[in-house]
Parts: structure tokens; sequence; C-alpha cells
């Protein structure tokens, strides 16, 4: 077990088995040996998702957050399962989360901040990211959150993936 997985189980969370696809696409993809593409992932967590339904109805800001922070877990895992290692990650680029939200609802970003935290604590500074927090009126499953990212490899580990 490497030194982000010790940090993962420190904070009182676990790396989940990466889920498995529930269409035609793959889980993550590494580009040019660098950059790790992570498909959207929702808020499952053995099986099950976290909450379900529209942010500002049946989910509150706090739950939504609960779901970021399960959909990122879920990125990791997809991560883990490209790359064998998360020690091998040299920074995490990008996040985007979707939020399923009712009507009136404009907290998206404090729901993706429940991912966004997460990283950093996990990777420190190199898990600081570029965002976006977008607003959808439905997302699939009745999930309340779905959230994709970019990571790039350490150096080392870019020549080894070549």
């Amino acid at each position: 077990m490497g030194m982000i997985e010790k940090k993962l189980e420190e904070l009182g969370y676990e790396l989940p088995v990466c889920p498995k696809p529930v269409a035609a696409y793959q889980p993550a993809i590494t580009f040019m040996g660098k950059l790790v593409y992570i498909s959207g992932q929702d808020c499952r967590k053995d099986g099950e998702l976290v909450h379900s339904g529209k942010l500002g109805e049946q989910v509150t800001v706090e739950e939504g957050q609960e779901c970021a922070r399960q959909s990122i877990l879920n990125c990791l895992a997809a991560l883990k399962y490209e790359i064998g290692d998360l020690d091998r990650v040299e920074r995490i680029v990008k996040v985007l989360g979707f939020v399923a939200s009712a009507p009136g609802f404009g907290e998206q970003p404090y729901v993706i901040n429940g991912a966004s935290e997460l990283l950093i604590h996990l990777f420190g500074e190199k898990g600081r990211h570029a965002r976006a927090a977008l607003g959808t009126n439905e997302l699939p499953f009745g999930t309340p959150v779905e959230i994709e990212m970019i990571v790039e490899l350490k150096a080392h580990c870019q020549e080894m993936a070549v």
C-alpha cells in the first residue's frame, strides 16, 4: 500500500474497487504516457448510490459534498486500476463536476468542494487543480453528482509507461 492510500485510510476513507463501466467506455485511459483521463464516476458505494435525486430538492449541499467525495474516491479507484499505484501521480490537473440541480439551485461549486478538498488533503499542493462545477437538470441513474478528472503522472513513471 502506497502513501496516498495510507493517507486515505488515516482520513477514514477506503479506496473502492474500480467501478465497472455501465456503458461502452473505459474507466481510465493513459495518453502519451503522461496524462490519465478518468471517465465520469457517480457516487456509488458498494453498488448503491450514497444519495439520489437533485440538489435543492431531495439532496442537501452537505449530502452533495458526501456524494462528491464518493465520486472522487471512485475516480481514484479507476486511476489506480489504470496506473497501479496512486503514488505515481505528479498532480491533479483538472476536475469536472456535474451536479443534478433543481431549478434555482446555484451552489454547485460548494458541492464539488467535497471532492476538491479531499484531493488537496491527499496530494497537498499537487492536489490543487483547475475545475468546473456545472449544474444539469438530470444525471444518469438518479445520481446527484458525477465527476471526471485528468491527472499527470510523474516523469519517471511516464518513461516506464511508454
